[in-house]
């Protein structure tokens, strides 16, 4: 018997790596003899680097840059052997950098994000890869672009400060000084969500309020980014406004697509590709996948619906094996054979709670196999 494992990260909790070791060491117990293939996933965020890092040659490259408030962190990127860079927007700009308390989208910042792209420019990739998801900002990109060269001026030319909410001021775009190594760079950026710039389905309105925003704020944020997107049509050429995508991680997308002339395409097919999910999948007898929580928002592209519906196509069972279940979670039965939460899990519990689950799963499983047969 083969078993896929792809779970991927569980927010706050597990990364998609240590989500599918904890996942596997439960499976082995309740089937010795079967052989597990291991594939941690992502959807765009957190988890990108190590996805893609067991598909390809490659290794991490540590360096210093500042985290949404400014302050100086340590982030890594994936430098591959083809040359191909991968950063992720959530090491150096993630809501889990922030405390609660901390998180404000007004002022919160990408410019460690723009440090991060110089810094795979600086060790010579010339194709990027931008994980696109997990941020605690909503400045449309504009911390990046002035990380990587560009002046964003208001009225009276000074250089705007950090953050979404200085985009209403925002008069003119000044390009001149933005790095000339990103005239020669492919840039692909891998969304966890395919979020619109502005308006009910914008990047403010609909993710502004998990990133600190009250209603009356996330008004604001939305006004200054419709404000931003014609400054950025006018002054680049490049409309970012309606694209798909563009609204991610806090419009993001946007910034890489009017800077950095990226494409994008929603990151679980990226990583999907790269790790050959389609292949692997082929031959296997049983998907064990997960996340932190199953619920409504599942179905709408995340990894574990992207999975089961893979899974479905080539005829393999799949059972979810999900941090704990929230309101419309029924809506994803439809794709799974199986639902197997862990509940309760906390601190160092989380990966024992986590192979606890899996080994009811596949004990369950191969419980109805044998009936059924």
């Amino acid at each position: 018997m083969r078993i896929l494992i792809a779970p991927q990260e569980y927010k706050g909790t597990l990364t998609a790596r240590e989500a599918a070791e904890a996942i596997a060491a439960g499976a082995r117990r309740a089937a010795p003899d079967a052989e597990l293939d291991l594939v941690p996933l992502s959807d765009g965020g957190p988890g990108l680097v190590d996805a893609l890092l067991t598909a390809r040659p490659g290794r991490r490259v540590q360096t210093r840059v500042q985290d949404p408030l400014g302050r100086p962190i340590d982030a890594s990127f994936a430098l591959f052997d083809d040359g191909a860079a991968v950063v992720e927007m959530a090491a150096p700009a993630g809501l889990s950098l922030l405390n609660p308390e901390e998180r404000d989208p007004r002022t919160a910042s990408t410019c460690g994000v723009g440090e991060l792209i110089a810094a795979a420019l600086a060790a010579g990739s010339g194709r990027l890869i931008v994980g696109v998801g997990g941020s605690a900002t909503n400045d449309g990109g504009a911390g990046m672009a002035a990380a990587l060269g560009a002046r964003l001026l208001d009225a009276d030319g000074r250089v705007l400060p950090p953050g979404g909410a200085a985009l209403a001021r925002l008069d003119r775009i000044d390009v001149s000084g933005l790095d000339t190594r990103l005239k020669d760079t492919e840039t692909l950026a891998a969304a966890d969500v395919i979020n619109p710039l502005c308006g009910p389905e914008g990047a403010s309105l609909v993710y502004g309020p998990q990133k600190g925003a009250t209603p009356e704020v996330a008004r604001q944020l939305d006004e200054a980014l419709r404000h931003y997107a014609e400054v950025v049509e006018r002054d680049t050429g490049m409309r970012v406004l309606a694209v798909p995508g563009a609204g991610a991680a806090g419009g993001l997308g946007a910034g890489l697509i009017a800077f950095l002339g990226a494409r994008v395409r929603p990151g679980f097919e990226v990583v999907a590709e790269a790790v050959r999910l389609g292949e692997r999948l082929s031959g296997a007898d049983l998907v064990l996948t997960g996340e932190g929580r199953l619920d409504a928002q599942t179905m709408f592209g995340k990894a574990v619906s992207r999975v089961a519906e893979m899974a479905r196509a080539a005829g393999v069972a799949v059972i979810a094996v999900p941090g704990s279940l929230g309101d419309g979670w029924e809506s994803a039965r439809q794709l799974l054979d199986g639902v197997e939460p862990v509940h309760a899990y906390g601190g160092e519990s989380a990966s024992h709670a986590l192979a606890a689950a899996a080994e009811r799963a596949v004990r369950d499983w191969r419980a109805r196999q044998s009936r059924q047969n």
